[in-house]
Order: C-alpha cells, then sequence, then structure tokens
C-alpha cells in the first residue's frame, strides 16, 4: 500500500522565535557555519517548503535555532486511498472486499451416469 508523506517547514517560525524579522538575518550566521548561500537562496528556504536539502545547510539551522531536527521539519504519514475508496467514502457506498466475501465451496464431480 502507498504511504502519503506529508511535512512541515518550520524554518520561518524558528526565526520568529529568535527575533529574525527576514531571511537575510540569516547569512552571516550560516556563513559562521562554513554555509554560504545567496540572499535569493536564503529567502526560498526560508519562505518555501524545500523538497531537497542538504545536511550541511539542515545542521547548520538546526545549530542556529538551537534545536532538533524533529522541531524544524515535523511529518506525518498515512496509508494512501485509492481514487475509488475516496469516491465510495464520498457516496456513502460500502466496499466489500472480494477476497473477505468470497467463501470456498467443495467441488463435487459428477459422472455422466448421474
Amino acid at each position: 500500500m502507498k504511504r502519503e508523506i506529508e511535512y512541515r517547514w518550520r524554518a520561518r517560525e524558528l526565526m520568529a522565535r529568535h527575533g529574525m524579522k527576514n531571511s537575510r538575518e540569516l547569512v552571516a550566521p550560516l556563513r559562521e557555519r562554513g554555509i554560504t548561500l545567496s540572499e535569493s537562496q536564503i529567502y526560498r528556504l526560508v519562505a518555501q517548503d524545500p523538497e531537497r536539502i542538504s545536511f550541511k545547510v539542515l545542521t547548520a539551522l538546526c545549530d542556529i535555532f538551537n534545536v532538533e531536527a524533529n522541531e524544524l521539519v515535523t511529518f506525518t504519514a498515512a496509508n494512501a486511498k485509492s481514487q475509488r475508496q475516496e469516491r465510495a467514502m464520498a457516496s456513502g457506498e460500502n466496499i466489500v472486499n472480494f477476497a473477505d466475501a468470497y467463501k470456498h465451496v467443495r467441488a463435487r464431480i459428477l459422472d455422466d451416469d448421474d
């Protein structure tokens, strides 16, 4: 079964807690930790949910905000629902799994004479 994973990037929230009003305020702390990014890259890192991030940047942000990685990124995972299941749930239709509803019946072989 497929799993749906959703995550929440909390960089902006952590910046606010540390009194940082805009993304430019991260330039110096990142450079102190050996991370050189342009202001536009840092802005995108803060304003958008990153799809990919290097571990160096992730650990640098954790160090700057004095948090663990699970406080910077929170996530939830759940089993994905098929489109059929979603339609059935929306219409109130009951879905019966064929494998659960099927009952084995013993076959009886008859001769031509019977």
